[in-house]
């Protein structure tokens, strides 16, 4: 459990930067919340971080830590972070690997309304996403399919926004399941506004998530950033009508990105707003889907159930950086080295390894007896 003081820099941390911002992650991961945020506030961190300190001179002179958790707690919500029970670390570990993090790593902490906690939520669960102008056929196939997911005991999850968004959320609801609403603005922000009731009917029961805080207003490039939490929190993304060019498929790119089951439905060939999904299976990057069963089938291979599906697929390396990766390698699988001898074998300087080596140890994947650095668990 956090103290108050620790959440309050998490606070500050999480509205510092525009997420997502892989330095401050790596920042935080090193030196921890505390000593993060006493750094960036004094705008002094250390060497290696200076990327920090361009992404938050705009903002770090304005603490709005205070304000931000009375306004969530004002909400009847919460700031989750990975120092809480509740953080969906296994499905976020994705956003950290070497090829994903420079432009979508993982928040730094999540904004969070609803009584469902966050990792049961999406433990087992599905991403309906699709078309904001939607067809009654859109409509009709995302009914179904959301009937036939929280029948079986998934949640769905969306972004809340009109169509395909909205129709899965609703259908959820009416079905008494669980459904996740992922956010591009603060949560005491209704957007769209249309969409406020709906909103507040999934804060009732399941959970609206935002990694930006309170008072933040939407904007264009926070959907794309929001999209690729959509794909993360996700067993599975499923693309149920997209045009040629639409926010479906950017969440269906993430999807892809993140190694993450893909499905599209099909739709009638003389449809605009299936175009995407037709192209998606015509090229292989998409599994054809038409029914819940499908789409169960597609999350859960080989009836692998659960956050084992998760695990199972990973390993104990992922979400590693760079630098760490390459500190990482360099250690021999049996036998020791100085963090000198790493270096040299590594190609990296020596304050770089340090620094990975503070990360590697806190991961558990190596040890050290005070004169040299092992693999964990080797001799």
């Amino acid at each position: 459990m956090l103290d108050d003081n620790t959440r309050l820099d998490w606070a500050y941390l999480a509205g510092v930067a525009e997420p997502p911002n892989a330095a401050l992650h790596k920042l935080i991961a090193e030196v921890g919340a505390t000593e993060a945020a006493r750094a960036v506030s004094r705008q002094s961190v250390p060497p290696g971080h200076e990327e920090v300190l361009r992404a938050t001179a705009a903002r770090h002179q304005v603490n709005t830590a205070e304000e931000d958790l009375s306004a969530i707690a004002r909400l009847g919500g919460r700031l989750v972070t990975p120092a809480d029970d509740e953080w969906p670390g296994w499905q976020l570990l994705a956003l950290g690997r070497a090829d994903t993090a420079a432009k979508g790593g993982e928040p730094v902490a999540l904004w969070a309304r609803g009584p469902a906690r966050l990792d049961g939520a999406v433990d087992r669960s599905v991403a309906l996403v699709g078309s904001r102008a939607a067809s009654g056929y859109g409509e009709h196939v995302t009914s179904s399919l959301t009937g036939g997911l929280v029948g079986e005991g998934w949640s769905v999850i969306s972004g809340g926004a009109y169509g395909i968004d909205g129709v899965a959320h609703r259908c959820a609801l009416a079905a008494d399941g669980t459904t996740v609403a992922v956010l591009a603005c603060g949560l005491d922000r209704d957007y769209p506004a249309g969409h406020a009731r709906l909103i507040a009917e999934i804060a009732r029961t399941g959970v609206v998530v935002s990694e930006y805080r309170p008072g933040t207003s939407a904007a264009k490039h926070r959907f794309l950033t929001r999209n690729r939490l959509v794909a993360a929190l996700s067993r599975a993304v499923v693309v149920v009508e997209a045009g040629g060019r639409s926010g479906a498929a950017n969440t269906a790119a993430w999807t892809r990105k993140l190694g993450l089951p893909l499905g599209a439905v099909p739709g009638p060939v003389t449809s605009a707003t299936s175009i995407g999904c037709h192209r998606m299976i015509a090229d292989g990057v998409a599994q054809l889907v038409t029914s819940s069963d499908d789409i169960i089938r597609l999350a859960e291979p080989d009836g692998v159930t659960g956050s084992e599906a998760r695990t199972s697929s990973m390993r104990p390396t992922d979400g590693l950086d760079e630098t760490q990766q390459r500190t990482y390698d360099a250690v021999p699988a049996r036998g020791s080295l100085t963090i000198g001898e790493i270096a040299f074998a590594s190609g990296l300087a020596v304050r770089e390894v340090r620094s990975a080596l503070a990360v590697l140890e806190t991961r558990g994947l190596l040890s050290t007896n005070g004169s040299g650095w092992r693999l964990a668990g080797s001799r």
